[in-house]
């Protein structure tokens, strides 16, 4: 049982800054920040939880067996991710690709000490606590100052720490064509297909990327996440899966354009977006896979879309997102109606286990977590989990960084245009390393 108690705050957002602050003693973090983002889901404006009571990190055998067991033995507040490769557990298909991340393939904890932000609101909720153990924590994270992250520099700058990107342009050009030529023969109708940045003997503050990447982005589902020496520093914009009772909601997003500084372009831009045709075939491709992939574990005539192709702007991009729902059918466990789902629809393509395989073919390494994604369950089995895009992924022992972009390919798609769009979705992700370092940023390999 937990001991919970509940605070007004006066300064909410001010605190917000001073509980990611205090946060950095622990060894294991989960920070979800929605940015007082407008949703019609939200449950909290954001939720840390820190220090692991208990915790299970796992390959991908049997992966969503062991979190089942562990989600119904806890019956508490857990916090974790579900990479990529999860996929091996649910189909039969392998990841062989270079992994510089070394991420465990899940990694979930109970923690100690949980905080629940809503408004002005505060909620903490500790397991076996000490004596006025909530209110000394509290006080002391009211009283810290909010100090600016110093950057420390690695003391010799080389080639090895800058960004570069795994494959050239002319190289990510050619996998596209073949991928085309994947749907021409009519293997697929649309695969995601991403191409990662990395650096390696790279040293970053994870805290200071992490606000930089914030705020140049301000998405719903942001998240810091630090599990030991393994980090994620994300921006990302899309839900994935929300159970509610039994109500299912996701919300896949296909469709990207840039934000323009200029009123009334901005305004076309998005309008350009919405009457789009092909992104409007790529979304609504991924709408029908999201609602095959809930009708197997949702009650009988229950899916629905409520919401089709609409643009919701965001501080660096307008993206085009759908919303579908489902009743959970009776006796299915939270944890299958993720596994059933996994991985998303939005980053995998359609017919999936086709797409996956053509997927591992042609990228050049493992997503890992990637592409995945985080989030949280209640004792009572609710749940709500983002997409892993938009992210920085950080090793801190192999000193090794990496941001992963991609999109969908259609029939439709020009591979020039697409690597555009790669670049587009790296803007913020650049930049936030980029502040983090005086060194030359980006070696794109052409």
């Amino acid at each position: 049982m937990r001991t919970k108690t509940t605070y007004t705050l006066k300064e909410p957002l001010k605190f917000k800054q001073q509980l990611l602050q205090w946060s950095k003693q622990f060894e294991e973090i989960a920070w979800l920040d929605s940015n007082n983002y407008h949703q019609d889901y939200g449950e909290f404006d954001a939720l840390l939880a820190a220090g692991a009571f208990t915790a299970i990190k796992t390959d991908s055998h049997q992966a969503f067996a062991k979190l089942q067991e562990y989600q119904q033995t806890t019956k508490d507040w857990i916090f974790g991710y579900l990479s990529y490769d999860l996929k091996n557990d649910v189909e039969r298909l392998s990841s062989k690709k270079y992994d510089g991340l070394d991420f465990p393939d899940l990694y979930f904890f109970q923690p100690q000490k949980l905080f629940l932000l809503k408004g002005d609101q505060l909620e903490v909720r500790y397991l076996r606590m000490l004596d006025d153990e909530i209110e000394e924590d509290f006080t002391e994270i009211s009283n810290l100052p909010i100090n600016k992250v110093e950057i420390r520099q690695p003391e010799t700058e080389n080639s090895e720490s800058k960004i570069q990107a795994r494959i050239s342009k002319e190289e990510y050009l050619q996998k596209v064509e073949k991928m085309l030529a994947y749907i021409q023969r009519g293997d697929i109708y649309e695969a995601n297909f991403c191409l990662e940045f990395f650096a390696e003997n790279r040293e970053i503050e994870p805290f200071k990327v992490f606000q930089d990447l914030n705020e140049l982005s301000g998405p719903p589902f942001a998240t810091f996440l630090k599990l030991e020496e393994h980090y994620l520093l994300s921006a990302s914009p899309e839900r994935y899966l929300k159970k509610s009772g039994s109500k299912l909601i996701s919300q896949p997003i296909k469709g990207t354009a840039r934000r323009s500084q200029n009123p009334e372009e901005d305004i076309e831009i998005a309008e350009e977006l919405s009457n789009d045709p092909k992104e409007q075939s790529e979304n609504v491709m991924i709408v029908d896979l999201v609602r095959n992939d809930l009708s197997k574990i949702a009650k009988k005539a229950s899916v629905n879309v409520d919401e089709l192709c609409k643009v919701y702007s965001f501080k660096q991009v307008h993206q085009m997102i759908s919303t579908v729902s489902a009743e959970l059918d009776d006796g299915i466990p939270p944890v299958e109606a993720l596994r059933a789902t996994f991985p998303m629809g939005s980053m995998t393509g359609a017919p999936k286990i086709s797409a996956m395989k053509i997927i591992e073919e042609l990228e050049e390494t493992k997503r890992g977590l990637y592409s995945g994604a985080v989030g949280y369950f209640t004792p009572n089995g609710d749940f709500d989990f983002n997409v892993v895009i938009r992210s920085i992924l950080y090793n801190s022992v192999k000193k090794y960084v990496s941001f992963s972009v991609g999109g969908a390919i259609t029939a439709a798609s020009k591979p020039e245009k697409e690597y555009e769009e790669c670049l587009l979705k790296a803007a913020a992700m650049r930049q936030a390393l980029k502040n983090s370092s005086s060194s030359p940023f980006l070696n794109e390999r052409e």
